[in-house]
């Protein structure tokens, strides 16, 4: 059975920064694509950044890209996503998902493309 657990979510103020982790069980980690997305109130979830099975070529949402950092550890079954100069738009509930098939040669944005995901962890950012 496939678990993804989110960590590492707070209350920061404008500009901080944080580092969340999702660790992954259950399945051949190192073989799968991960994603990062998020959602806000309101609002639909939306992919935040992905990083192949072997790290190569992460890509990241325009409204992220040069902040925030995707990155993975295949040792400890983790991903990792490095957030800093935050803003305010970026609070929402942060999912990561694994897509399980196994080396996909492109890592996938939409949310259709990923089959497990964890339980959110939450990130409030505070003007």
């Amino acid at each position: 059975q496939v678990q993804l657990v989110e960590s590492g979510g707070g209350l920061v103020q404008a500009g901080g920064s944080l580092r969340l982790s999702c660790v992954a069980s259950g399945l051949p980690f190192s073989m799968y694509n991960m994603g990062w997305f998020r959602q806000a109130p309101g609002k639909e979830r939306e992919f935040v950044a992905n990083i192949k099975w072997n790290s190569i070529s992460p890509s990241y949402a325009s409204s992220v890209k040069g902040r925030f950092t995707i990155s993975r550890d295949n040792a400890k079954n983790t991903v990792y996503l490095e957030m800093i100069s935050l803003r305010p738009e970026d609070t929402a509930v942060y999912y990561c998902a694994a897509d399980v098939r196994r080396y996909r040669i492109v890592a996938a944005t939409a949310l259709s493309e990923y089959d497990s995901w964890g339980q959110g962890t939450q990130v409030t950012v505070s003007s």
